[in-house]
């Protein structure tokens, strides 16, 4: 144990060994240990899934107190970032996994969990996908807490029997679909894109359909280019959409943190949601009935593409939590953590309607197992783009694709930006 962690376990010990103190003739009661902690998990039953964790945590902890902050996707990652500029981080906190996590590594900001991950073989309960997406230069950052994330196509199985249409196995299928909704007044995709991140979710599988993962793995790397026929193929096959009005109106200004979009498919007035598959435990909490309409089929193949229609995107792990570098006691934060994926944690996040990251699981919930299906007979698995990339130029992909739903910015001007602010990137 080095010199910092000695100070934190004595400063500990005596939190909790002794639980009052005299000063001046007076008698006053030692302050507990506060560990800071900080998570999105605001929607649903995640508040009262991070509290229920926390609350048997202090029971097994009395002398430590842990502030618990609950704050919305886009705002989190404004605050983050502002904590991180002034180094006032929280002692835990999430991360996507990606370039924001090798950036936390590189600079300093979070600690090497392998020593905590190795102890009593730790690791080995999680996927092995998911401890790939928190190892970094050859060491393990993060713990894979939350969930098996993938994007995949949420549909209203009611409407589609009622114009009997069919899961469609292709793009030209899918456009089909949405042409048959429209003619009959209904919505084909619910959208709320002011987030941005939501948009992406398109382009990337438009663009990984076509030209599969590589022209993105060349990008990143320096070796191909973002103004790769795949990605210009993607943004104009939005924009031939939204001109077809496959989309609700008023799209860019909607936010998906708000349920927005959800509230669309609730009122029967659009069919069809590309969502992570966190969708499932919203709608088992925010409207319990619409889970009887509620279907899933991955996104079609591009009959015109290289891409393997098995490819899934998102994460094995969805949110990674992290142990800040300045945490004055790293060993009780990760204690922390690890309440989150015990044996109660799990079954918690089982009956949330989500799939914890682990190995030898047994899923219960027909969407669930169908949607462990896709990641057990995947190929690939791109992580969402804007935590594969540097932030700075996730922000560009971000705003750039918001642009191309928008119809204010080609998509040859916006692979052009893309593709500048990544070159700047790698020059640093």
């Amino acid at each position: 144990m080095n010199l910092a962690k000695k100070i934190a376990a004595l400063a500990l010990a005596a939190a909790v060994c002794i639980p009052v103190s005299c000063k001046g003739g007076k008698t006053e009661r030692a302050v507990p240990a506060v560990l800071e902690f900080w998570s999105t998990q605001t929607t649903g039953d995640g508040p009262r899934r991070m509290n229920g964790v926390i609350e048997r945590f202090n029971r097994d902890n009395p002398g430590i107190k842990v502030n618990l902050t609950l704050i919305v996707n886009d705002a989190y990652k404004q605050k983050l970032a502002v904590a991180m500029n002034s180094g006032q981080t929280p002692d835990t906190f999430l991360s996507w996994s990606g370039g924001p996590m090798y950036e936390y590594a590189r600079n300093g900001t979070i600690t090497d969990l392998t020593p905590y991950m190795d102890g009593g073989n730790f690791k080995d309960k999680f996927l092995d996908a998911a401890i790939a997406q928190v190892t970094y230069d050859g060491k393990l950052w993060g713990v894979p807490m939350s969930n098996v994330s993938v994007c995949t196509v949420f549909y209203n199985k009611e409407i589609f029997d009622r114009y009997k249409l069919q899961v469609p196995g292709t793009i030209r299928e899918l456009e089909a679909v949405c042409d048959t909704l429209k003619a009959n007044g209904i919505t084909p995709f619910a959208l709320a894109n002011k987030t941005q991140w939501t948009g992406s979710m398109y382009f990337m599988f438009l663009a990984t359909r076509r030209g599969g993962v590589q022209p993105f793995i060349k990008a990143v790397d320096g070796s191909g280019s973002f103004t790769d026929p795949a990605f210009i193929h993607a943004g104009e096959k939005i924009q031939e959409w939204v001109h077809k009005g496959y989309f609700n109106t008023g799209f860019n200004g909607l936010d998906e943190d708000s349920g927005q979009a959800r509230q669309i498919l609730y009122r029967n007035e659009a069919a069809m949601h590309l969502m992570g598959s966190w969708f499932n435990s919203t709608v088992i909490t925010e409207n319990p009935g619409y889970k009887e309409k509620l279907g899933i089929f991955k996104f079609p193949r591009d009959e015109d593409g290289a891409g393997n229609p098995d490819t899934v995107i998102g994460t094995v792990g969805d949110n990674f939590y992290h142990v800040a570098a300045s945490s004055g006691n790293p060993d009780k934060t990760f204690e922390l953590i690890t309440h989150f994926i015990d044996e109660e944690g799990t079954r918690d996040i089982l009956a949330a309607g989500r799939i914890p990251p682990l190995k030898g699981i047994t899923l219960e919930d027909p969407i669930l197992a169908e949607l462990f299906a896709q990641v057990e007979s995947a190929p690939d698995m791109q992580l969402w783009y804007d935590q594969s990339l540097a932030p700075e130029v996730a922000d560009i992909h971000k705003v750039t694709s918001q642009e191309i739903f928008g119809l204010t910015l080609s998509p040859l001007e916006a692979a052009r930006q893309l593709q500048d602010a990544q070159a700047a990137y790698l020059k640093r």
